[in-house]
This record gives C-alpha cells, structure tokens and sequence, in this order.
C-alpha cells in the first residue's frame, strides 16, 4: 500500500510564492491530496472491519461446529454395560483392533407423538424388538451384522446385576427378556457369556430414533411382494417397489404376522433387506458429503438413543474416519442359525455347530461362514432360454414353489413345465439335472439361480431338471432372456437348508 509521505505537495510548490493562479492551483492540489488521504483512511477502516467480520464468521462456525457436537452428545442417554459383570471376554485389540457393536431396538414408544401405538411401552417394560452384532474387522475392509432373533431361548443370569449369576449357572430365557430384566448391561452379559465375544460398544434405539433417522434419509425403498395391511404394526401398503417415510417404514420392520410365514425369521430378512435399502440410500444420496442433511441424520439418530458410557461423538468420528473407502459391497448380514424349541414349538434354540462357527468367526475376525465369494466373470451362455424345456421339481415342504418358479422361468422363455414328484427332503439349495449332451442348456438354467449344482444324470429322461431343495433362492433374470414379462414378486420360500449360514451382501436388490 502507498504510504501517506508519497502525497505531499511537489517540490517546490509551497505556499506564498507565485502568483495569484499558482496559489489557487496550489489550494486546489491540496483539497485534492486531502481527499485522497480521507479515502484512504476510509478503506484501511473497511478493510480491517472486514477482517474483523471474517474472523467473527470463522469464529462463529467454528462455534456452530462444537455446539452440533455438544448437543450431539447431549442427545444421547449414557449406561454403564459392565454393570454386574466382573469377568468379561478379552478384548481383542481395543480401538485398533476388531470392533463389536451391539445394537439394540427398543419396542418403546416413547416420542413417537401418537396414541395409535398404546402406552410408552409394551406391558412389563420395554423389550429388545431387534438385536444385531455388528463387527467392523481389524482391516477396517469388512463387516458383517449378525441379527439375532428374539424368540431364540438360550441360558441367561437369573440376576444380571449381581456378578456371582453367569449364563451357567443361570436360566432359560428368551432372548429379548433379557434387556426387560436388565437393560442393555444384562444384554451384553448374557451374549459375552454364551459367546465369548466382547462387546465394545452399545447403541441401543427406540421407534421413535428409528422412525426419525428414515425421515432424515428422505425416505428409504422396500420391496413388497404382496400388499400389506397390518394392524398391530399400524401400517398399509401397496405391493411393489416404493419409498417409505418413516412411519410407514417402522410398520414395514415391525410387521409380522401379516406377511410370509408370521415367524420372527421372515421378519429378520425384511429387516435385514432393509438396512441394506438404508446403506445404498446413505451412498446414492451422498449423506457424508451434505453436511445438513448429514447433521440432521444424526441429530435424529442420537435424539432417542442410549449408548455406552465411552461411545463419545469423538470415538465415532474416529470410527467413521477409520472407515473411510470402505464399501457397502463388503457389508453383509447374517442371522444365527436356528432350530425349533422342542418346548414350545413357538420359539426357537441357537443350532449348535453352525452357531459356534458363526460367534468364533466374530470373535476371531475371521471371514464370515457363508459369505458371498467374489467370483470371477462366468463364461458366456451359449443356449437361450426359448430352446430349452425344463422340468421342475419342489422337493422342499413349501406348497406351490414349483409353480411359482417355473412361472419365473416361463417369462423369460424357457418352456418350463411342473414335475408332478414328490419331495424327498434330500436336496439342500437347487441342482440342475442334465442329460448327456445338454450341459449348454443345464448352464443357461443355473444362471437363474447362483449357487446352483450342474448334476450330469445318464438316465435322465428329460433333457434338464431343476430341483428345488431347502435354502434354494427365487428365479434371477438370465442373459440373453427372450419374454418380455417381468418376474412375478416371489410369495413363496424355500424352508431354510439345516445347519447353513447364508449372507446377503448390503449391495444385493431389495427385490431379489
């Protein structure tokens, strides 16, 4: 900047010499440099008022930014999860190492501003209405939730706050009596218990928090094979792939006995299908990247939940930050393996093996049982589906899955008829029989179901049969496809294969 001493008058030009019009010049010169100077002096005053406002707004979003986070945090209800439990699996790694989070839905109604839903919990006191492990691996490149069911009766403390009562010498409880007993703490101490997984960190939400989050999203897609109307669950809607608000999406999860087989299981699936819906919402919508819309997500998610006294605001950024590049195609969820209650045939007990497998997989950091491997690309089809004829056969317990699937595969052009033999209950997943020379056309028919066995039968008497067992999943869309038809939305499952641990990946169609 130009300093003041460059704007005195010339040399030589001083006052009381020269004539009249050189001192009127001389005044007129002076008048000049004075105004000059006064605006000068006017813009230094901007300027360092401009710098000051600068430093206001910086100040103040810097305030704005620890007042989000301390209302953040003061959103949250805190609890101590080592209560009544002195002897507590190791922890494998603390902050750097595996991460186990327990996460818990409350059947509270607390919040919700609405009366259709009865009193501010169910009668005795809120229950554990969904209950998932989510394990983050040391790498920080996979994860999976593990959902567990709450009609499952394992052994539990009788007392969970007192650290003498442990899961043997304890009780049979079902599973989500035990947050009625003791809150999150009992919850914790039961699962390390019958586990050996520790649990680093609890999150627990109630219908309120989760109706509120789904807002936040704009919304969150589902895919309904058949209409729904449950009343319980206070919800209406059509069949078909759609968006849902909040309320209708805590309907959608919560609803049970109005859609497949009325089990917890089915409701699981859904559940899981949609968390899935979320993470791809969270992704296609950009949520880490808008701020607003990222702040409102979160003041909603921490509004109604209870955590941990250590799950601080900071250890989530940590956490968040520790995630950073990981994507949702190495999310995956799973359910623990179950089987009937022989007690009450309405209930269900952790089948043992396959169950042990999946907690030492937790509690190991190894990879999941039954995970999707990534494969490399298949080999072109070389048959399309309208030279192919295919017999189907059910050899599972579900009524009309046979018809159902060879209507899947008749709009898309194969000529696929029902075989009219019985079930033997020996088929675990799907097998496409093939006679000799057909195994172009076995391979076409796989494509429908990955996963699926190519079996080469010298005395077939079809040219291709596609066998039904337990676990099988419902009809893809083939390559190369000639009907024009969409597949009909599945109404019917295959009962689950014994003793298999099957993942979906977040990444998989709703609709699938």
């Amino acid at each position: 900047m130009t300093d003041d001493s460059e704007l005195t008058q010339p040399e030589g030009e001083h006052e009381g010499h020269g004539s009249e019009s050189e001192g009127s010049a001389a005044a007129t010169r002076s008048r000049r440099l004075e105004e000059r100077l006064q605006r000068r002096r006017r813009r230094r005053r901007r300027l360092r008022v401009a710098g000051i406002a600068v430093a206001c707004v910086i100040g103040l979003v810097g305030a704005g930014v620890a007042v989000a986070g301390y209302r953040l945090n003061g959103n949250i209800t805190r609890v101590d999860i080592g209560t009544g439990s002195t002897a507590r699996p190791e922890n494998s790694g603390g902050p750097a190492g595996p991460l186990n989070i327990l996460v818990v839905g409350s059947d509270t109604r607390q919040g919700l501003g609405t009366t259709e839903y009865g009193t501010d919990t169910v009668e005795g006191g809120a229950h554990s209405d969904t209950n998932l492990v989510v394990h983050i691996s040391a790498d920080r490149r996979s994860a999976f939730v593990v959902s567990i069911p709450r009609d499952s009766m394992t052994m539990a403390p009788k007392d969970c706050e007192d650290p003498a009562s442990t899961v043997e010498n304890g009780e049979m409880r079902q599973w989500n009596y035990n947050f009625n007993k003791g809150g999150p703490a009992c919850t914790v101490k039961t699962l390390e218990g019958l586990t050996g997984v520790y649990v680093d960190h609890v999150v627990v939400v109630d219908f309120s928090g989760f109706q509120k989050m789904v807002d936040a999203l704009g919304g969150v897609e589902v895919c309904l094979p058949q209409p729904l109307e449950d009343s319980d669950a206070h919800v209406t809607l059509p069949a078909g792939r759609q968006k849902v608000d909040g309320k209708e999406a805590l309907g959608y999860v919560r609803a049970r006995k109005s859609l497949g087989d009325g089990s917890d299981l089915g409701r699981i699936e859904r559940q899981q299908a949609f968390m899935s819906s979320m993470a791809q919402e969270a992704t296609k919508s950009s949520l880490l990247l808008r701020p607003d819309r990222l702040y409102s997500f979160l003041d909603a998610a921490t509004e109604s939940m209870t955590a941990d006294e250590d799950l601080s605001l900071g250890v989530l950024r940590e956490i968040a930050s520790s995630l950073r590049g990981f994507g949702i195609d190495n999310l995956s969820f799973v359910t623990v393996p179950t089987e009937p209650y022989p007690a009450d045939s309405n209930r269900v007990q952790w089948q043992e093996k396959p169950a042990a497998e999946l907690w030492d997989a937790v509690r190991d950091d190894t990879e999941l049982p039954g995970a999707k491997k990534k494969t490399t690309p298949a080999t072109p089809l070389t048959v399309t589906p309208d030279k192919i004829s295919v017999s189907v056969v059910n050899d599972t317990s579900a009524e009309g899955l046979a018809t159902q699937e060879s209507t899947a595969l008749g709009v898309q052009g194969f000529g696929a008829t029902v075989a009219g033999t019985g079930p033997t209950g020996r088929v675990t997943g799907v097998q496409v029989r093939y006679a000799p020379g057909e195994k172009e056309a076995a391979r076409t028919v796989a494509a429908a179901y990955p996963g699926a066995k190519l079996v080469e039968d010298d005395s077939a008497t079809d040219a291709v049969v596609l066998v039904l067992g337990m676990g099988a999943p419902t009809a893809r869309e083939v390559e190369g496809r000639t009907g024009t038809k969409d597949i009909p939305a599945p109404t019917v499952s295959a009962p689950p294969a014994p003793g298999k641990i099957t993942a979906r990946t977040a990444t998989e169609d709703i609709c699938g």
